[in-house]
C-alpha cells in the first residue's frame, strides 16, 4: 500500500507549512490514473495525522480524470481509467495527458487567537 507513504509525506509537508498552527482541512487533487486509492488514503490520513498538527482535520480529495483523444473519430474525452473506450465503441486512444497527479491543492489552519 503505497498510500501511506504518501500520506507520510502529505502529513509532513502540510505540518511543516503550518508553522505550528493547527490544520483544519486539508484538500488533494487526485488523478483517476495516479493508480492512488482515494479511500486508502482517507484510511491512512486518519491514522498519520493523529498526533500531529493535522489530527482531526478535514480530508478532501478531488479526483482529476485524465484526457485523451480517439484515434477512430477524433472525439475527446475523459479518462477515468486506462481501460475506458470511446463512446464510439474503440479502445485505439492516443496516450492519456493528466490524469496522473498528485498534489496538495490547498489547506486551511485555524487562525491564532
Amino acid at each position: 500500500m503505497h498510500e501511506l507513504s504518501l500520506v507520510q509525506s502529505i502529513v509532513e509537508t502540510c505540518s511543516a507549512h503550518a508553522d505550528g498552527a493547527r490544520v483544519c482541512k486539508v484538500t488533494l487533487e487526485v488523478g483517476a490514473l495516479s493508480c492512488v486509492m482515494p479511500e486508502a488514503l482517507r484510511f491512512c490520513f486518519a491514522a498519520v495525522s493523529d498526533g500531529t498538527a493535522l489530527r482531526g482535520a478535514e480530508l478532501e480529495i478531488l479526483v482529476r480524470p485524465g484526457r485523451s483523444r480517439c484515434r477512430e473519430c477524433g472525439r475527446e474525452l475523459s479518462l477515468r481509467s486506462l481501460l475506458d473506450n470511446c463512446s464510439c465503441g474503440s479502445g485505439n486512444l492516443e496516450p492519456p495527458s493528466g490524469g496522473d497527479q498528485l498534489r496538495i491543492q490547498s489547506m486551511e489552519i485555524e487562525e491564532a487567537v
